[in-house]
């Protein structure tokens, strides 16, 4: 009798134990599962996005015709953008402007010119009178942009990127009429010339043809 009693005493600790060791995966399972559909998901990184009006080719500007364009119609072309006047001591470098820009034209170069009345009030007159003036004195063939402030508190956007969000050495204010900026094909500001460079310099003349193709 005694050793039946030890008999089952020892079977019902066995059964004890083996309960107790059962359960122990099965609470580690419980613990560990609700952690793998968390991690499964994470929100995405935000994609990456240029901020509006890094490239010049950002820009919507208006013709002296008044019609509003975005400069992203010159993708793919060399630019040179000059803020122009028609009472200048400058005011003949539009007839090298137009001669330029009929000698590379036709390899992808365009001129576009922007009138600004912030130097020495140079350019006090109408998009009409700038239009007459530019075709009946000098020619002027090469898109022909309205009237804009080039510098100061009411800054074209246009001239925002070309003076503040540009490289050391072109950065910085435009000082007077017929400064150039130089635009490679994906719509970088290149390089600038002062207004006493004058178009058809070597200077000029070669920094556009390192970016046109032969």
């Amino acid at each position: 009798m005694r050793q039946y009693i030890a008999f089952s005493a020892l079977t019902l600790i066995a059964a004890a134990c083996g309960s107790k060791s059962t359960s122990t995966p099965s609470a580690s399972v419980k613990t560990t599962s609700p952690m793998a559909p968390a991690a499964a998901e994470a929100a995405p990184e935000p994609a990456h996005t240029t901020p509006q009006g890094e490239l010049v080719i950002d820009h919507q500007v208006q013709t002296l015709q008044g019609e509003t364009i975005k400069l992203d119609k010159f993708r793919g072309n060399v630019l040179l953008i000059v803020n122009t006047a028609s009472e200048c001591g400058y005011t003949p470098q539009y007839q090298g402007l137009e001669k330029i820009y009929e000698k590379y034209k036709a390899r992808g170069f365009v001129i576009v010119g922007f009138p600004s009345n912030d130097f020495g009030q140079q350019e006090p007159g109408t998009a009409e009178d700038i239009k007459t003036f530019c075709e009946k004195n000098y020619g002027v063939t090469f898109p022909m942009m309205a009237k804009v402030h080039a510098k100061g508190p009411e800054i074209a956007p246009i001239y925002k990127t070309l003076t503040q969000d540009t490289p050391e050495g072109i950065k910085g204010d435009v000082k007077w009429n017929f400064t150039k900026f130089l635009v490679d094909k994906d719509g970088k500001v290149v390089a600038r010339f002062e207004s006493k460079v004058t178009p058809e310099s070597a200077e000029v003349t070669g920094a556009i043809e390192k970016l046109l193709p032969r």
